[in-house]
């Protein structure tokens, strides 16, 4: 019973991303930084990674590239 629950678990931390998106960022003060980035299914995990560590502080939105939509469970990001 104790290893059915720690699989579910741990399958439960586990996400498969699909389709593509626009990832944005505005800077520590607000300003838009003027950059966009086309990423498809879980490359959206570097393009975040990618404005964070070119821009600490800033705030990475991630929209679907088809729909405009903001993509809630991974946006709006903040960086540390």
């Amino acid at each position: 019973m104790l290893v059915s629950a720690a699989m579910l678990l741990t399958l439960g931390g586990c996400v498969t991303m699909s389709g593509d998106y626009n990832v944005t960022a505005v800077d520590a003060n607000g300003q838009p930084i003027k950059m966009v980035m086309t990423s498809h299914g879980s490359a959206i995990y570097s393009s975040r990674n990618a404005f964070c560590s070119n821009f600490p502080k800033a705030t990475v939105t991630i929209r679907d590239f088809h729909t405009g939509e903001e993509l809630k469970s991974e946006s709006p990001y903040h960086c540390r």
